[in-house]
This record gives structure tokens, C-alpha cells and sequence, in this order.
């Protein structure tokens, strides 16, 4: 696995790929390694518990708060704004895929490395950019004042957010369609070339049918990141359900049309996992053999060439450059304003370790789990394996409202401490780390194992010995994506953080919510240096 998209999509790619399980022929698995499994669950369905009694204790009046007109507003906001930002990252992701891949595009390596860095930016720092560079005070109204430009066209509303969210989203679409590309057997092509077809012709017959479980993967993944983004909907005020709930339980304290909508939330979450689910179980991507796998023809671009280098080039422009100049740019106002930078240490140290600790624990509880649903596989632990990802699918303000309700009410001990917080984000991140751990394991056969029980060892001595050493590397991972999308986690960390904790993810949202933005930059800046490096790592090891 090499880039944080791939491993968030491995278990799916697996899928894809024909992957199949092996299992043990024993009944169940071991006491402790079901104990682990129990706890887990109760976590994960602790959300749905929650907002099920919440939403209840509210009687009638629970149905005509859903029921009223602004439910449906935010409902077909929600829609729409997921439909077309899905639709326009496939717009731009599979071009530049069979760009790098399939062409003779020029620093082929180079576009791929550009292309995946927006992928480290987090949504409310894409919605800093734009409102920084095209909002009423922002950076290009200030360049353009002289001229007599007073106010630029509105960015805040639906256009702010569908631009954020579709540029600093594409690369999901665009690392798992590359790496079907990569490993497509271009056996038919090559037979479609020879009976005469040309070019688009093939594209269009051959390839494109065989991409469209790649592109339904990626897609669905943006799908499920819109509907449960917080971050850009909120800074350019747009009122989708993980906004309006926020806003319903910061500030009328309204807790019961907050869990309604939550609900709601859930039920289009859960039917975006489902039709993942069926699109997943109906794709395969055939291949004559291994033998047959081969580096595919590239395609001269000839004429196209300087198209397709302004298409790559203006992609990076406005989800890299204006990114990286409108940051520069308030960093430089930051300094001749007397920012200060004197907090940036301790928010980048609560960042680091409150993420680290997510990413360790991440992993202790993804092995198991992965090697129950792996090596005992039966109808029970495939539902479990299930559960595992409706946490992935819940926004991370449903997880909170939860969690802060579970210790409000249920643990008071642990109310506003860091484990509870430690526990939102492996509820909301462990799939990240199980799928990486499980497809890690689909790769070491159980004769293995096997033998070395034959030896007289105890299953939890094999494990050790044999099976943690092989699955080292995708569990480890695992865990350093845990750790990435921690460390940009927004909701979940200005709801269950201790009184007093802040990191760099929640400055950032302090700041630019308040219009900020010098002193948001420098945050900005150090944030998108943590994020890049993890990011830029796993890119470079793309073959």
C-alpha cells in the first residue's frame, strides 16, 4: 500500500481485485479475541443507540421537527452537494489517471506527485482558501481594489462549497482509478487495436467498462466524505445536516431535532455503504493470467499534448498554487500584523501526540479483529466486519453528540477526558486501519499457521511469531493513515476535547471562523507540513 487513499480503499481494491478469504476450520476463534471483538461493537452501535433514545424521547414532536420544510431543505442540500461534487471529481480524476498512466505525457511522475497533495489539505482549510483568496476582504479583492473593484462575486453558499470539496477530493477518484489502470490486463486492447479500432474507440469499449467498479469505489468514497464534511460547508455557510446539526446543538440546544437529523444523516450514509457494498460484489477485473500482465502501450498525445499539459496544469493551479500563494500570502499580512506565533508549539504538540496515540491503538485493535473476520470467517463475523465500517460511514459529529451524551449522563468519570476523545476517533477511523490489517492477512496463507501449531504452539504463540511479523507492514500502514486523518479530525475534537485542549485543526476552525485569517495562516501552515509529509511518502512509493 502506498498513498492514504489506496490504504483507506485497500479492503474495497481486495474486493475489486478477486480477493478471497482463508479461513480456519475450527468453530470460533479464542475467548480474548471475541472480549475484543464485543467491545468494539459496543462502541461502534453506541452512536445509533444513542441517537435512536435521543430522537425517541422527543414523541410526536420528534416527527414535526423532521417533518417541516427546513428538514427537506437541508435534506436536498445534502443531495445535491454530494451528487455534484462525486460527479465532478470523476470528471477530473479519470482523464488525468489515464493521463499519467496510459500516455506519454511528459514528468509523468511529477504530475502524479502534484496531483495527490490536495489530498493532504483538509476541507476547512479549502474553505479558508477560497473565502482568504476570493471572499469580501480576501486576497484577491485587496490586489484588485486599486483597479476599483470594490466587491468581488459571492463565494459563500453552494458554489464555495462544491469547488472546495471537489479539489481537495478528486484525488480519492484519482489513486484508485491509477492503480487500476496499473494492474488492467491490456490483452483485449491490444486485440481491439489489431481488428482496427483506434483509440477512443478502444477507451470506450475496452477500458472504460473494465474502470467502472474503480470509478464507483472512488466515487462513492467522495460521496461519503461530502455528506459528513463539517469543516467547508461550515466557513462557507452552507447548510448541509453535519452544519445545521452543529449549529442546532451549539446553540438552541435542541437535542432532539439535532439527533433527528443525525438519523436522517445516518439512513443516506447507510444507503451510500450499501450500494458500495452491491458495486463491490459485482466487480471483478478479469484477467486471462499473470503471465499475460503486461506494461500497456502508451498513447502519443502528438497534437494533445499541450491540452492535456494545461488540463494537468490547471488542476494543480487552483488545488495547489492558489492553495499555497493564499497561505503564503495571509502568512506575509500575519507577520506585519504582529501576529502571534507563540501557541504553535503546544497546538502542534497536543496535534501529534493526541493523533499518534489514535494511530497506535488503531492498530492494537485492528490485528485482532481483522484475524477473527479472516481466519474464522462465517455469517456472524462478516456482519461484525460490516459494523467495523458504519463507523467509517458516520460523520464525526454523530460519533461526538454520542460520546458526549454516553459520559454526560452514563460515565461522568470520563466525560471531557482524552479518553473518551482517544475513543471517538477509533470508533470513526478503525476501518482505515482494519482494512489495511486484513488485506495484510488475505496475503499470508494459513498453511503457515498451521504449521506451526502442528509444532505444539498456542494460537496466541503463532500469532506472535508467525502472522504479526507478516502483517507488520500493512498494519503499520494502517496506522500512519489513522494517524493523517486524525490530525485534520474537526468535529469530533471541538466537541469531546478537554476543556483547554486545542490543536491545530480547531485554531485553524477558531480563526477563520471569526475571519481570521492572519492569524489562521501560520496554524494552516504548520498543519499542511505535518499533513504533507505522511502524504508525499506514501506517493513517492507509488510504482
Amino acid at each position: 500500500m502506498s498513498s492514504p487513499t489506496r490504504l483507506a480503499l485497500s479492503n474495497a481494491l481486495n474486493d475489486m481485485l478477486g480477493g478471497g478469504r482463508q479461513t480456519y476450520r475450527s468453530a470460533s476463534p479464542p475467548l480474548a479475541l471475541l472480549l475484543v471483538c464485543g467491545l468494539v461493537g459496543v462502541g461502534i452501535l453506541l452512536p445509533l443507540a444513542y441517537l435512536v433514545v435521543r430522537a425517541g424521547g422527543a414523541g410526536e414532536e420528534f416527527w414535526r421537527l423532521l417533518l417541516r420544510p427546513r428538514s427537506a431543505v437541508i435534506l436536498l442540500n445534502s443531495v445535491a452537494l454530494a451528487a455534484t461534487v462525486t460527479a465532478a471529481t470523476v470528471a477530473i480524476a479519470v482523464p488525468l489517471a489515464w493521463l499519467v498512466v496510459r500516455t506519454d505525457l511528459p514528468l509523468r511522475r511529477l504530475w502524479t506527485g502534484l496531483l495527490v497533495v490536495p489530498l493532504a489539505v483538509p476541507s476547512y482549510v479549502g474553505g479558508f482558501v477560497l473565502v482568504g483568496a476570493f471572499g469580501p476582504r480576501g486576497m484577491l479583492q485587496r490586489i484588485l481594489a486599486p483597479l476599483g473593484v470594490e466587491r468581488l462575486p459571492e463565494i459563500y453558499g453552494f458554489p464555495g462549497a462544491w469547488l472546495a470539496l471537489t479539489l481537495f477530493t478528486y484525488p480519492y477518484v484519482f489513486l484508485v482509478v491509477r492503480s487500476a489502470l496499473q494492474g488492467m490486463d491490456v490483452t483485449l486492447e491490444d486485440a481491439s487495436r489489431s481488428l482496427g479500432q483506434n483509440g477512443w474507440v478502444t477507451f470506450r469499449r475496452i477500458t472504460l467498462p473494465q474502470l467502472r467498479p474503480a470509478i464507483a469505489a472512488g466515487g462513492l468514497l467522495v460521496a461519503l466524505y461530502t455528506i459528513s464534511d463539517f469543516g467547508a460547508v461550515s466557513l462557507l455557510q452552507f447548510d448541509t445536516f453535519t452544519r445545521v446539526i452543529y449549529v442546532t446543538y451549539q446553540g438552541s440546544f435542541d437535542r432532539h431535532f439535532a439527533a433527528g437529523l443525525a438519523l436522517v444523516l445516518v439512513a443516506m450514509t447507510l444507503a451510500i455503504l450499501s450500494l458500495e457494498h452491491r458495486s463491490r460484489g459485482r466487480a471483478h477485473y478479469h484477467r486471462s493470467s499473470r503471465a499475460t500482465l503486461r506494461p500497456p502501450h502508451r498513447v502519443r498525445l502528438g497534437k494533445w499534448r499541450i491540452l492535456a499539459l494545461a488540463f494537468s496544469g490547471c488542476v494543480t493551479f487552483f488545488a495547489l498554487v492558489i492553495p499555497a500563494t493564499t497561505v503564503g500570502y495571509w502568512l506575509i499580512r500575519s507577520g506585519s500584523l504582529g501576529a502571534d506565533f507563540n501557541a504553535l508549539p503546544g497546538l502542534a504538540w497536543n496535534s501529534l501526540w493526541v493523533s499518534a496515540a489514535a494511530g497506535f491503538f488503531a492498530v492494537v485493535l485492528a490485528v485482532p479483529l481483522a484475524y477473527v473476520t479472516v481466519r474464522f470467517a462465517s455469517r456472524p463475523t462478516r456482519l461484525f466486519e460490516y459494523a467495523i465500517y458504519l463507523g467509517y460511514g458516520l460523520p464525526g459529529i454523530v460519533i461526538a453528540l454520542s460520546l458526549v451524551f454516553f459520559g454526560a449522563n452514563v460515565a461522568p468519570l470520563i466525560y471531557q477526558t482524552f479518553f473518551l476523545l482517544l475513543a471517538a476517533y477509533l470508533i470513526r477511523f478503525l476501518p482505515q486501519a482494519y482494512g489495511n490489517a486484513r488485506t495484510a492477512l488475505l496475503q499470508v496463507h494459513t498453511s503457515l499457521e498451521e504449521a506451526s501449531r502442528s509444532l505444539g504452539h498456542s494460537w496466541h504463540a503463532t500469532l506472535r511469531a508467525v502472522t504479526l511479523p507478516l502483517v507488520r507492514g500493512g498494519a503499520t500502514s494502517g496506522g500512519i493513515l489513522v494517524f493523517v486523518t486524525t490530525l485534520k479530525e474537526l468535529p469530533i475534537t471541538l466537541l469531546l476535547g478537554p476543556i483547554g485542549f486545542k490543536t491545530l485543526a480547531t485554531e485553524v476552525w477558531s480563526a477563520t471562523a471569526e475571519g481570521f485569517f492572519a492569524q489562521a495562516a501560520p496554524v494552516i501552515l504548520v498543519l499542511l507540513a505535518i499533513s504533507l509529509a505522511p502524504t508525499l511518502l506514501f506517493a513517492g512509493r507509488e510504482p
